[in-house]
């Protein structure tokens, strides 16, 4: 009969819940062994003890603890970052009124759009290197604050040139504000991540849909200058509870911080109402942390390049889809856009229409999409995967483009582009989820950032194919995103990691996996001692 106590285990059954010594009867022990036996009280030789005894990593407190008022807490800062949706969302707003109002071609209006995501590209690799060097509160932060000050100044632009330059330094900023997820989920217990995740991206669908609901109350009345100053209410919002982040524990372990990182587990635990782990943090072995070469190692080559091309399918798409809802508000149904480039043609190169009523209510019902999108994402990706979920997503967007070849009427064209944006913002979803997930602490956020890097990139090209090759084209345009989510679902299908059920990997120098599959996958009857 062997005697031991449960000290830091990261997954517990419920009759195990009450922690005290336990008996297991040890059956077929080979006999040729020798016994030892000890004297009353004296230590167990090492060589016989097992080097995991009072001992737990940060995996493990974050499991015990659980999911509790700190991390709500935490979901409605960090989701006030995520809400910069509308700093985004308003470029199909601004688009045409300052087409109208500055009397621009239609190249300026797409250049516009595009030097927001120049501004995110050229950053997110930046913002995503100062995560993982100076910590993850340290680069969300700057970011928004950044963010913040040019959104703001942007809206006292007097000319183009001005606005163009401002609304770049924005998406300079709205490049780091991903690195929000990767603070998030390095506190999130695994059972709870992906649908967490998925959660503050509610925070996105409702910065989406505030902001058309704003242009609705302010465009007529204020006009789009103060649009630009009260989008930045969120992040203001954010700004001023931002003192209340703690740093990542994980970030902290990684950087041999091991006090800061069991202060701010006991502070979770705390605030949880739920007891630490007993026994000493392990820390881990310090790591060159932000390193690009590691994003390409053996086991990381081939994820991270279809990670890029799904990340820069997802946004090519996504954003696609949001510039091409206006224009084809705007015409009625998709084969009158072409006959109606035609005529604007004819009568003048600079000819534009303000935003209706009806664009509006529209705009409105497509941004709602967001919500089934969440929905749909949040009951399957814990069901199928995550790898299946993106698929998926990518193949209906398809379809549903596809099926915008019919003369459709502008009822069914508003069904058709709010189920392909409710799939298309699913993908995105499941692609936020999965890539934190799949990198180690000491890369996380880096692979982050330059996967939201390669997402701007598809973003950048977007408008002119949405805006600029819309007038030549509608068909070829329409084929164009239908073919690249193809190309998409089988670069989800084709990923080489699944990680359903699996844990976030702390070190880069193990197979991956080979550290959390203990913890996280046996059932709770299991005993893992």
């Amino acid at each position: 009969v062997v005697k031991f106590r449960r000290t830091g285990e990261s997954s517990r059954s419920e009759e195990d819940g009450i922690s005290g010594e336990h008996e297991v009867q040890i059956e077929g022990v080979r006999t040729e062994l020798e016994p030892v036996e000890l004297e009353d009280g004296a230590a167990v030789p090492k060589e016989f003890a097992n080097p995991t005894d009072d001992t737990f990593m940060v995996e493990d407190a974050v499991e015990a603890i659980g999911f509790g008022k700190f991390q709500w807490k935490l979901s409605v800062i960090t989701g006030l970052a995520w809400a910069n949706a509308m700093e985004m969302m308003i470029l199909s707003i601004l688009a045409p009124q300052l087409h109208c109002e500055w009397r621009l071609p239609s190249w300026q209006v797409a250049l516009l759009t595009s030097v927001v995501f120049v501004g995110m590209m050229s950053s997110s690799t930046l913002w995503g290197n100062i995560s993982d060097q100076y910590g993850r509160k340290t680069g969300l932060k700057i970011s928004v604050l950044w963010t913040l000050y040019y959104g703001i100044l942007s809206g006292f632009a007097p000319i183009y040139s001005w606005i163009l330059v401002l609304r770049g330094l924005v998406g300079f900023g709205i490049g780091g504000v991903p690195q929000s997820v990767t603070l998030y989920a390095e506190f999130l217990p695994m059972k709870a991540r992906a649908k967490c995740i998925l959660l503050i991206e509610v925070f996105w669908a409702l910065g989406t849909v505030f902001e058309v609901l704003l242009a609705v109350v302010v465009m007529p009345t204020l006009g789009w200058r103060w649009l630009l100053i009260l989008s930045a209410l969120p992040l203001l919002l954010f700004a001023g509870l931002c003192f209340w982040l703690p740093e990542s524990a994980r970030y902290d372990v990684l950087s041999g911080n091991q006090e800061k990182a069991l202060a701010t587990l006991k502070r979770i635990a705390t605030e949880n109402g739920a007891p630490m782990p007993l026994g000493k943090l392990v820390v881990s072995r310090q790591e060159d942390r932000g390193k690009m070469r590691d994003l390409f190692t053996p086991h990381f080559r081939w994820t991270t390049l279809l990670l890029w091309f799904i990340w820069f399918s997802n946004a090519f798409s996504y954003y696609g889809l949001v510039l091409l809802t206006t224009e084809l508000f705007q015409a009625g149904d998709v084969c009158s856009i072409s006959s109606r480039r035609q005529e604007v043609k004819a009568k003048c190169s600079l000819t534009c229409e303000y935003l209706t009523e009806e664009d509006y209510t529209d705009l409105l019902w497509t941004t709602l999409s967001e919500f089934p999108g969440v929905l749909v994402t949040l009951w399957i990706i814990d069901r199928i995967g995550r790898k299946k979920t993106m698929a998926l997503s990518f193949l209906v967007f398809s379809f549903c483009s596809l099926l915008l070849f019919l003369c459709v009427g502008r009822n069914v064209l508003t069904v058709l582009l709010f189920i392909a944006r409710a799939f298309i913002s699913g993908g995105f979803q499941a692609a936020y989820v999965y890539t934190p997930e799949v990198y180690p602490t000491a890369t996380r956020a880096l692979g982050l950032g330059t996967c939201s890097g390669m997402a701007r990139v598809g973003a950048l090209i977007t408008p002119f194919i949405a805006q600029v090759m819309l007038e030549s084209s509608v068909y070829l345009t329409l084929l164009v995103y239908s073919g690249c989510c193809l190309l998409a679902a089988l670069a989800s299908c084709f990923l080489p990691i699944e990680t359903k059920g699996r844990g976030l990997q702390e070190s880069s120098h193990k197979e991956w996996g080979q550290e959390m599959v203990g913890r996280g996958s046996h059932s709770p009857g299991e005993s893992q001692e």
